[in-house]
C-alpha cells in the first residue's frame, strides 16, 4: 500500500484512516446519543488506536457532536486534527437543508470554535455549496474567518469538478469530501483532480450502505477479513490523497474498521475488487 499517512495543507500530519463523528448522536443524526458515555468512550478508543484525524459539522446533532468531542477529548493531543463542517441547517430527523450564506457560516464557524473550545480550527469545511447564492459569497466570508486566523486550512465538500476549479480559483482549498465507496465511485473525476493537485480526498458513506458484494466477499475470505475491512483496504489502496473517515458508534465495530488500515491486498486482489463497481 502507498504511504499510511498524508499531510493537509502541506503542514498537518494525519494517519490516513480517520474517524467520522457523524454516528456518535442520536438516530437520524439528530439530538444526544442514547448514552453519551459511550460516545466519549468510542472517540476516546479512536484516539489510542493510533487515529489522529476526526471529521465532524457543526450540523451532525446539530451541535452534539462537536460538543462530545469536546468533553471525551479535550485538552487535544498535541497531533490530533479535528475537522469540521458549516453550510448545512437541520430541521429534524434525517432533515438537511443548505445555507452558504455568509452570516449563517460565520456563525456556524464561531459556534464550532466555542463547542470544540478551540481558537482556531485547522480544517474547515464548506459542507456544500448553496444553490440559491455564488459560491464565492459563501467562500469569501470563510476567506475572511480564515484571514482572522479563526480558520487554519479551508476544504469544500459535496462538489462537482467545475465547482472544485472555481473553489480553488476563490480560495486556498486543500481537500475535498465527497461521497465515494467501492460500490459508488460517481466521484471519480473529483478524486483525479485531487491526486492531480495534491489535494486530500475525504469519502464519506465509505462503506456504502453495507453489502459491497461478492468480490469483496471472496477477497475477505481469502485474507480472513470482513469485507467492510477489505472495502476500507481498497480505498486506501486506490490513492494517496485517500482519506476514509469510517464512523460508528460501537467500540467493537471502531477496532475493526481501524484494523483495516493493515491489510495489504495484492495486485490479484485489486484487479478482483475492480470489478465491485455497480
Amino acid at each position: 500500500m502507498s504511504e499510511k499517512t498524508f499531510t493537509i495543507g502541506g503542514e498537518l500530519d494525519v494517519n490516513r484512516l480517520g474517524f467520522g463523528a457523524m454516528r456518535i448522536v442520536g438516530e437520524g443524526v439528530w439530538g444526544d446519543p442514547h448514552d453519551r458515555f459511550a460516545s466519549h468512550e468510542v472517540l476516546r478508543r479512536a484516539v489510542s488506536l493510533g487515529v489522529n484525524f476526526i471529521d465532524t459539522a457543526d450540523s451532525y446533532g446539530p451541535h452534539v457532536s462537536e460538543e462530545l468531542i469536546c468533553e471525551a477529548l479535550y485538552p487535544y493531543p498535541d497531533d490530533l486534527v479535528i475537522a469540521t463542517k458549516g453550510g448545512l441547517e437541520r430541521s429534524g430527523p434525517g432533515k438537511w437543508h443548505r445555507n452558504g450564506h455568509p452570516d449563517h457560516l460565520r456563525e456556524a464557524c464561531e459556534g464550532s470554535l466555542r463547542r470544540l473550545r478551540m481558537e482556531r480550527i485547522d480544517l474547515y469545511q464548506l459542507h456544500a455549496p448553496d444553490p440559491e447564492l455564488p459560491l464565492a459569497e459563501s467562500l469569501g466570508e470563510l476567506n475572511a474567518l480564515q484571514n482572522e486566523g479563526k480558520i487554519r486550512f479551508l476544504g469544500v465538500s459535496n462538489v462537482s469538478v467545475a465547482e472544485l476549479s472555481t473553489a480553488r480559483e476563490l480560495s486556498d482549498v486543500v481537500c475535498v469530501q465527497n461521497r465515494y465507496s467501492i460500490n459508488d465511485r460517481e466521484h471519480e473525476a473529483v478524486l483525479s483532480s485531487c491526486e492531480r493537485l495534491g489535494l486530500g480526498f475525504i469519502p464519506w458513506y465509505p462503506l456504502g450502505a453495507g453489502d459491497p458484494g461478492p468480490a469483496v466477499s471472496g477477497v475477505a475470505s481469502r485474507l480472513g477479513a470482513t469485507p467492510m475491512q477489505v472495502a476500507l483496504a481498497w480505498l486506501l489502496h486506490k490513492s494517496p490523497v485517500m482519506l476514509p473517515i469510517p464512523g460508528t458508534s460501537s467500540i467493537a465495530h471502531l477496532e475493526e474498521n481501524v484494523a483495516a488500515a493493515a491489510i495489504e491486498l495484492s495486485e490479484e486482489d485489486l484487479a478482483e475488487l475492480e470489478s465491485a463497481r455497480s
